[in-house]
């Protein structure tokens, strides 16, 4: 089910997931197989899928729960009305991956390649993911509330009803990015290294851009001195 989106402030809201997951069964293979069809599974925190192979492997109705998914190979694998809870790794390989409807709570990831991607009613709640790679995805409702993204890259994705909810933004790159109904104003802290100026199409607070107009100014060319 999905909850419907209002607007805020002019800002249309994102529609969140809102998923209900029926009684599942435990996981007890030894790893994932390559288009693997995984239906109503619960991968528990026992189950270290590091290493894992499991391209264009499809999850439906799955709960992961503080799984390992260092260096899994998860290439164009689809997430579907699923939760992941606690999962930890570094170096998970998701390109073109497709989530719908999932939900990830307090994840403590790095480095994560979702290059490609697309995403659509996705929430990310909690935890810290470092190095997150969104180049050239396709974000539609998604919401990144209460999280630390460090050095997140959105180069060139495009954002459509995305918002960041007391969150916090170390280091983002918004270079030609493409941003519609994107609010921004409750983000904790606004960090941007690169592609303040493809923020049309996002809302941000008055003090935000405050905050911002030294970045803005110089992108424009013009000099602010005493």
């Amino acid at each position: 089910m999905v909850r419907g989106g209002g607007r805020s402030g002019g800002v249309k809201a994102a529609r969140r997931p809102e998923v209900r997951l029926p009684p599942l069964v435990d996981f007890e293979d030894g790893g994932l197989e390559p288009d693997g069809d995984y239906d109503g599974v619960r991968f528990g925190p026992s189950v270290d899928l590091a290493d894992a192979s499991g391209r264009g492997a499809r999850f439906m109705d799955c709960a992961l729960e503080g799984c390992a998914l260092d260096r899994a190979e998860l290439v164009r694998a689809r997430f579907i009305d699923s939760v992941l809870t606690g999962v930890r790794g570094v170096g998970t390989d998701l390109a073109e991956a497709s989530l719908r409807d999932v939900e990830v709570v307090d994840a403590r990831l790095g480095g994560v390649q979702l290059h490609g991607a697309v995403l659509e009613r996705v929430l990310v709640r909690g935890g810290k993911i470092d190095y997150l790679n969104l180049r050239e995805a396709r974000l539609t409702d998604v919401v990144f509330e209460g999280c630390v993204l460090a050095e997140p890259d959105f180069g060139g994705a495009r954002l459509k009803r995305v918002e960041f909810r007391d969150c916090v933004l170390k280091r983002a790159d918004f270079s030609a990015a493409r941003m519609e109904e994107v609010d921004l104003r409750t983000v904790a802290e606004l960090d941007i290294a690169r592609g303040v100026e493809r923020l049309a199409g996002a809302v941000i607070s008055p003090l935000q851009l405050m905050e911002l107009a030294p970045a803005f100014a110089a992108q424009i060319g013009v000099r602010v001195e005493a």
